[in-house]
C-alpha cells in the first residue's frame, strides 16, 4: 500500500474518502479478501468486509481498522490494523487452528472525517449514530456533498443508514492500532490494551469582522477578526494546560485571504479531548468565553458551532480483561504480568462500535509518539509483535 496517495513532495498520505486514492485502497482490501479465499462484501453504508465462516451464523469475531487519511498523514495509522489483521489470518492458518466462529475483517470508511468534516461515517452510520439526513447534508471544502462523492466512487447513497441486523452477528470486535503517543515506549513494551478513549469534540468558531485595506485603514479604526482568533487560540493553549487536557486550532480559513486585506472572516476550528467529562467542558467553555471576550473588545462578531462530539468510552471490560489474560505472560509469581493497559485521546471506529457491541483494542508502539504526520513511524519488529498479539487474541476468541 505504499505508494497509494503519498504526496510527492510532503511524501504523506491523502487518502481521503471516495477519492481516487480511497478507491485504490478499497481495490486492495478486496484483492488481499480474495487472495486468502475469503466472502467479500461491501455493507449499505461503504464498508468493506471480508469473511472467513458463515456471516450469518452470529457471535463472529471481528477486526480490523479504516485505510484513509487525514492530510499528509502516515502509513501507519488505520492500515496497520487492517494489514495486521490480513496478517494474523495467515499466522493462525499457519497454527492449522480450527474456527468455532465465524471470523471476518473490516475497513471502515471515512474514519478520519478529513474530506467531510466527520469522523468516523462508516461506523457511526452503521451505529445509527449519524442519521441519513445528516450524512446526506455534509458537504466537502469544494461543495461535493457526501452522495455525489458516493456516486463517483461507484456505490449507491440511497442505501445509508442504521444497520443493526449486521452489528447483531458481530460478538466481539477487537482494533489493532499504531498507538498515537508514547506511553508504550516508555514502559519498553511492544503492544498495549485499550482502556478507554478520552471523551473529544470539534468545534468552529467564526469570527466575524470588516474587510478593508491593509496599507490604509488605521490600527484603530479596523475590526480585524485574525486579532480575536489568534488571541483564541493562546487561550486555549493555556486551558488545556491548566486541566491536563489538550486543545488544538489545527484548521483555518480566511475570507478573502488577501496578502493587503484585513480579513472580513476568519474561521477556525478546535478540536479539544480531556481525560473525563468535566475536563472538557472546562477547557472547551474557557475557550468560547475567553474568543467572546476578544472578539467583543475588537469588534468582532462570533458564532461558535459544535460539529461532533464522542463522549468517554470505557471499553467492555470483559473482553479487556480476556485480552489481557490471552496477552497475560507467566512471571514465575503467583501473578501473571499483564500487558499494559492505557487510556487514548483518540478516536477510533471501536469507540463508535462500543456502544453496540462488545469492543476492545490492542496498540502498537510508536517510539516517537508521532501521529497524522509522514514522520509517524513503528518498528518492523513491532508491527510483527502486534500481529502475532493480534493472532494469539482472535484464537482465543475464536478458535475455543
Amino acid at each position: 500500500m505504499r505508494p497509494i496517495g503519498r504526496h510527492p513532495d510532503s511524501g504523506g498520505y491523502r487518502r481521503f474518502a471516495w477519492t481516487g486514492a480511497d478507491v485504490e485502497c478499497r481495490a486492495w482490501f478486496k484483492a488481499q479478501a480474495e487472495a486468502r479465499g475469503l466472502a467479500y462484501e461491501v455493507d449499505r453504508n461503504g464498508n468493506q468486509w471480508a469473511w472467513l465462516g458463515d456471516p450469518g451464523a452470529g457471535d463472529a469475531v471481528v477486526t480490523g481498522s479504516h485505510l484513509d487519511s487525514v492530510p499528509d498523514g502516515g502509513a501507519f495509522d488505520g492500515p496497520l490494523g487492517v494489514v495486521s489483521s490480513f496478517a494474523a489470518l495467515d499466522e493462525l492458518r499457519a497454527r492449522q487452528v480450527t474456527f468455532t466462529k465465524p471470523l471476518a475483517i473490516v475497513n471502515f470508511g471515512d474514519e478520519e472525517g478529513a474530506r467531510f468534516g466527520l469522523a468516523c461515517v462508516g461506523s457511526r452510520l452503521a451505529a445509527g449514530q449519524l442519521t441519513v439526513e445528516q450524512a446526506h447534508r455534509l458537504t466537502d471544502g469544494d461543495g461535493v456533498t457526501l452522495p455525489r462523492a458516493m456516486e463517483a466512487a461507484g456505490y449507491d447513497p440511497e442505501t445509508v443508514g442504521p444497520d443493526p441486523e449486521r452489528l447483531g452477528r458481530i460478538g466481539a470486535f477487537v482494533e489493532l492500532h499504531v498507538e498515537q503517543g508514547r506511553a508504550l515506549d516508555l514502559s519498553g513494551d511492544r503492544v498495549g490494551i485499550a482502556s478507554a478513549i478520552w471523551p473529544h469534540g470539534r468545534w468552529r468558531f467564526d469570527f466575524r469582522g470588516e474587510a478593508n485595506h491593509a496599507g490604509t485603514t488605521r490600527l484603530v479604526d479596523r475590526r480585524d477578526p485574525m486579532l480575536s482568533y489568534a488571541e483564541t487560540v493562546l487561550a486555549a493553549r493555556r486551558e488545556a494546560q491548566l486541566a491536563g487536557a489538550v486543545a488544538t486550532f489545527g484548521k483555518i480559513v480566511v475570507e478573502p485571504n488577501g496578502v493587503n486585506a484585513i480579513p472580513s472572516l476568519v474561521r477556525g476550528w478546535l478540536d479539544s479531548r480531556a481525560a473525563d467529562q468535566e475536563s472538557l467542558d472546562t477547557v472547551v467553555g474557557g475557550v468560547e468565553r475567553a474568543a467572546r471576550e476578544y472578539a467583543a473588545a475588537h469588534g468582532v462578531d462570533l458564532d461558535v458551532v459544535r460539529e461532533s462530539f464522542t463522549p468517554v468510552v470505557e471499553f467492555d471490560h470483559a473482553l479487556r480483561d480476556e485480552l489481557a489474560r490471552i496477552l497475560g505472560r507467566d512471571s514465575g509469581k503467583d501473578t501473571d504480568l499483564k500487558v499494559p493497559v492505557l487510556g487514548t485521546g483518540a478516536g477510533h471506529d471501536a469507540g463508535i462500535l462500543s456502544g453496540s457491541i462488545p469492543t476492545a483494542m490492542l496498540f502498537v508502539r510508536n517510539p516517537t509518539g508521532v501521529s497524522h504526520s509522514p514522520a509517524e513511524y513503528a518498528a518492523e519488529d513491532d508491527c510483527v509483535a502486534g500481529v502475532t498479539a493480534l493472532a494469539d487474541v482472535l484464537e482465543g476468541l475464536a478458535c475455543t
